[in-house]
């Protein structure tokens, strides 16, 4: 049985055997023993997005009384969910996030901490996922911006519409007008400022 741990775009923690190609944390959420998850989804405001390799490290997974070990399909995923790049084993890539955050945030000197604060608050709505209101249209979203409609996640990259899975993207067949805006404000601001996600190779077909 494969434990629930992977993320979905809107942020929801479901169970199956797709891994995905990063890995990631919420603080603690989940219990040892029985390798199940609490009833609350974070404990931390820092919600990151992890190499599933770093430095030769191995961890047996909701093993540990130690951060939960989460997983994404993509990098994409985890943005709208509202993770951003670990500091620690992404150091690189969560320097361009903070620098395209702040120049399209219009801010300067912004801490990850600042940051976790402005996310915290656009992803969550009374404990539910947020939802925002589309400021453009959805052909001009930046590359891994992510909407919903209905109960289903969608991926814009070159100006194209993917329908998303946990096993990976498919094209959509499907009108979108009135879909909601699923990736953060400030993170749509930071993907338009300039900052590149790593999608699934399914998104690159």
């Amino acid at each position: 049985m494969p434990l629930q741990n992977r993320v979905t775009p809107t942020g929801d923690i479901i169970a199956t055997p797709h891994r995905g190609m990063f890995t990631g944390n919420r603080g603690i959420i989940h219990d040892p023993a029985s390798k199940t998850l609490l009833k609350k989804r974070w404990s931390s405001p820092a919600w990151l997005t992890c190499t599933c390799e770093f430095r030769g490290r191995r961890r047996e997974v909701m093993a540990q009384r130690s951060w939960t070990e989460l997983f994404f399909l993509d990098e994409a995923t985890a943005l709208a969910a509202g993770h951003r790049p670990c500091f620690y084993c992404r150091r690189d890539d969560a320097n361009r996030f903070r620098a395209a955050w702040e120049k399209g945030n219009r801010v300067h000197d912004v801490r990850m901490h600042d940051i976790d604060a402005v996310l915290h608050h656009e992803r969550l709505d009374d404990g539910r996922k947020r939802l925002h209101e589309l400021v453009m249209p959805i052909e001009q979203l930046p590359d891994g911006a992510m909407v919903l409609k209905g109960e289903e996640s969608f991926l814009v990259t070159q100006g194209r519409v993917l329908l998303w899975s946990s096993a990976g993207y498919a094209n959509a067949a499907r009108q979108l007008d009135d879909a909601k805006l699923l990736t953060p404000p400030s993170t749509l601001r930071a993907l338009n400022a300039g900052y590149q996600v790593v999608l699934h190779p399914t998104a690159t077909r």
